[in-house]
């Protein structure tokens, strides 16, 4: 018998780690989810509510082949070697993860279970090539993008596995899912919390197998073939809306890669063509930041840049607090941060912006914009949310030049040029006329008061503040080349 530990990998289809399982031992395999305190410190009633629906998802998957899914409540490296004890499993087998925490957690599991004689094994199943595959030809890792790219897309990716049958698992019952308020956190779709929190209730998305699978077959059969043209506009709704069925694993990085190439297959012109490479670029990128990560777990906390340790953040805490809650005065980031609290989810375009403003604009400290998204995003990944908050604030691999600032109000009008996306996130814009919305900071105080009174003027002005944050990371570079 072997146990099969699903952490972020919570599907039964196109699951290298639970197809592993299978071979390791003659017997049925146990499939478990360990909800582990160590883990939960980091964790948010956000992401907690869609971890639980899609282990509620997983739980029916297994139930319709007269399995379970069992749920245990600890330190993984005592629920682990207790549960394999219990089953007498000779075999554990898990999926790796790449940051510091589950490095930490696998090699406290890995001892423990070695204590006990219980072989184990980690498979690579979340991104198609393992960080140390592709590598320059001195060091361990890319830091930049495109090098990275070159070879990525290049390199042969595999096919989409095949699910246990039946057979292969084992006849278990597992407890009931422990409810959000028995982990510690609340529910943020109830009306108590809501109402606690002087908030909406936010419309979170659905995070289960056949979700994934809807959103996959829906993106691939149509939206794929604008996404070069349309990617970076928030109103078009040309994204794919995958990031939280890649977070939790609802769907496998095989199927998606595919589906992208059956969407190839399928196109007409060349223009179709280089838009599903486009869209297998961001997947790429996604592979990028999790070697980097891997290779560099302290870029959760430290800047990747060395020179830049020492840049003078300015840390205002009531424009933090504006920028949190959409007050700003920019119409582009206040629609971004008000979509974060509407959905738990903000468009990548909008934020790149909201993640430049709040660095080089506000010249506040990126890990505490990093700090927020942790919180609120459902579709929070420790890779891409450090890799993308160091590159806005010119600290990390590949990085936004320092003096490269983005400005708000040309960013909006590009990509935003009739200001829908502003108006359905910022109501109090809902009458105003697009050049008045992206004109907003040159509007004379008694037009504002006229055409939105109920939206507050800009926070800053967006001159001055690039002037002093150029100055400033000019200052951190002169101070490290001392």
């Amino acid at each position: 018998m072997a146990v099969y530990w699903h952490r972020r990998d919570l599907r039964g289809v196109d699951n290298r780690g639970l197809a592993r399982a299978v071979t390791v031992d003659d017997g049925p395999i146990v499939p478990v989810f360990v909800f582990d305190p160590t883990v939960l410190e980091h964790a948010s009633s956000i992401r907690v509510a869609s971890l639980l629906e899609a282990l509620e998802g997983l739980r029916a998957w297994y139930r319709e082949r007269d399995a379970d899914l069992l749920v245990v409540r600890g330190e993984s490296s005592d629920a682990i070697p207790r549960l394999a004890a219990e089953r007498e499993a000779e075999a554990v087998v898990w999926s790796e993860g790449y940051s510091g925490l589950a490095a930490d957690r696998d090699r406290a599991v890995t001892a423990a279970l070695e204590d006990d004689a219980v072989s184990c094994e980690t498979v690579h199943d979340a991104i198609h090539h393992e960080p140390g595959s592709i590598t320059p030809n001195e060091g361990d890792h890319y830091s930049v993008f495109s090098y990275f790219w070159k070879k990525w897309r290049d390199r042969e990716k595999r096919d989409p596995v095949a699910p246990p049958t039946a057979d292969d698992l084992a006849t278990v019952s597992g407890e009931p899912l422990p409810s959000s308020s028995e982990l510690g956190f609340d529910d943020p779709e109830s009306e108590s919390s809501a109402t606690a929190a002087g908030e909406p209730l936010p419309e979170l998305p659905t995070v289960t197998r056949d979700a994934a699978r809807d959103r996959l077959e829906s993106f691939c059969g149509n939206d794929i073939y604008r996404y070069e043209d349309e990617r970076d506009l928030p109103a078009a709704n040309a994204t794919s809306r995958l990031s939280v069925h890649l977070k939790w694993g609802t769907i496998g990085i095989r199927e998606v890669y595919a589906a992208t190439e059956r969407a190839r297959e399928r196109a007409e012109t060349d223009e179709q063509r280089s838009s599903v490479t486009a869209f297998q670029r961001q997947l790429a990128w996604r592979e990028f930041y999790a070697h980097v990560l891997a290779f560099n777990p302290e870029t959760v906390t430290e800047d990747f840049s060395g020179y830049e340790n020492e840049i003078p953040w300015r840390n205002d805490l009531e424009e933090l607090a504006a920028w949190k809650a959409g007050e700003t005065g920019y119409p582009i980031v206040d629609a971004g941060m008000r979509q974060l609290q509407a959905e738990g989810w903000m468009h990548n375009r909008v934020r790149m912006l909201v993640a430049a403003f709040l660095t080089k604009d506000l010249l506040i400290d990126w890990r505490e914009g990093y700090d927020w998204f942790r919180r609120t995003l459902v579709d929070h990944d420790t890779a891409n949310d450090v890799g993308g908050w160091q590159w806005a604030a010119s600290t990390g691999t590949d990085a936004q030049p320092y003096f490269r600032v983005f400005n708000p109000t040309k960013q909006g009008r590009e990509y935003d040029p009739e200001a829908e996306y502003i108006r359905e996130y910022v109501p109090e814009l809902a009458d105003a006329s697009a050049d008045e919305i992206h004109g907003w900071q040159g509007l004379e105080p008694a037009d504002r008061e006229r055409v939105a009174p109920a939206y507050p003027a800009p926070i800053v002005d967006h001159a001055d503040r690039r002037e002093e944050a150029i100055e400033a990371f000019e200052r951190a570079r002169e101070t490290s080349a001392e």
